[in-house]
């Protein structure tokens, strides 16, 4: 197929943002469905205002999709936090509390057995991922993932987004005196290229697990940057990450993932990324406090949903980044409710 080199640094006349987020948010009502008619949660935390933990207990749920589920919560004005305990708000006591005359649960019963809402009810009481789409036909997104009918469809899903959001991304950019980027479980390599589109005098690498490498040089040659990108196959997981980069990007990667597997990735980067190197992270990032912006903690519920992770909070995310050796810490807006996290290795 010939090249067509694409034009990776415009950005549209137009504003997709209510776009992302319709398709974004497309879980969140089916978890606060889960929590009404399953657990008529509101009614017992209102009896009795608990931790997380104290929560957990109570309903013999697991801790991840459970701060997934209070994150949504408190970002949609049901649940307030205060020294660590969670309380109902006067919103929630007046219409999702059983014995309020104003009560909304019987609107949400014919809910219950949907298949997301069940769904979220074993994830709660489990911690573990749904299959894909709550297809009962497909496996968990990650062992999908290793079969090339489903890479390909899911890879082309998320290369359609990127030529938007990589765009933005690498606009935010400042990378004078950086040389060669490693673009960590890059998918197409969208972003790869989107990067070396707006920074010319970059060089990027794409690190992914078969199938997808072979799926990302495709994409690369067809986009024209197959001489600036190149891919390289390796499991973050297992895999050394290459050596000789001085930008390492991890674009909407870590929130597959829960903290016992994100940490590691990123001592993974700081061994290997040059002295005065930097990190990126691209992701849908939660305010410090955890209490909003409201779309990204919907988004929340769907990669909790059928991925091992979540959304991170700039806050999680500055002291991972500590932990691993990192300094420097910034945060930047970008695009449809994106941003990037940077941080240094020092030198």
């Amino acid at each position: 197929m010939e090249k067509s080199v694409m034009d990776l640094t415009a950005l549209p006349r137009t504003d997709p943002l209510e776009l992302y987020r319709y398709r974004d948010g497309l879980y969140a009502v089916d978890l606060i469905a889960a929590a009404i008619t399953e657990f008529d949660f509101f009614t017992r935390l209102a009896a009795r205002p608990a931790t997380l933990g104290e929560i957990c207990r109570e309903h013999g749920i697991t801790p991840r999709p459970t701060d997934v589920m209070l994150t949504l919560f408190g970002a949609s004005g049901y649940v307030r936090g205060e020294g660590g305990v969670f309380h109902v708000t006067e919103l929630a006591r007046e219409h999702l509390v059983s014995t309020s005359p104003f009560f909304l649960g019987p609107y949400y019963a014919s809910l219950k057995e949907r298949p997301v809402v069940r769904d979220f009810v074993k994830i709660l009481r489990t911690g573990r991922p749904a299959n894909w789409g709550s297809y009962a036909h497909e496996k968990p997104w990650s062992e999908a993932m290793l079969t090339d009918e489903f890479a390909k469809t899911f890879t082309a899903a998320m290369d359609c987004r990127g030529a938007y959001l990589g765009a933005a991304m690498a606009a935010k950019l400042g990378v004078s005196g950086r040389n060669r980027l490693l673009d960590i479980a890059g998918g197409s390599g969208i972003y790869a290229c989107a990067v070396v589109a707006r920074h010319p005098h970059l060089s990027a690498t794409v690190f992914e697990r078969p199938p997808v490498d072979g799926i990302a040089r495709t994409m690369i040659r067809q986009r024209g940057f197959d001489e600036r990108v190149d891919v390289i196959a390796g499991d973050m997981f297992s895999d050394p990450l290459p050596l000789g980069c001085d930008l390492h990007l991890y674009s909407n990667v870590l929130h597959d993932w829960d903290t016992d597997k994100v940490a590691p990735l990123l001592a993974a980067s700081f061994a290997a990324l040059e002295p005065d190197g930097m990190l990126i992270v691209h992701d849908a990032h939660l305010n410090a406090d955890k209490t909003g912006p409201l779309p990204v903690a919907k988004y929340s519920a769907l990669l909790m949903s059928v991925t091992e992770g979540r959304c991170y909070s700039i806050a999680e995310m500055a002291e991972m980044l500590e932990a691993a050796g990192f300094v420097g810490f910034t945060y930047e807006p970008t695009a449809a409710d994106r941003s990037i996290v940077t941080a240094r290795k020092p030198a």
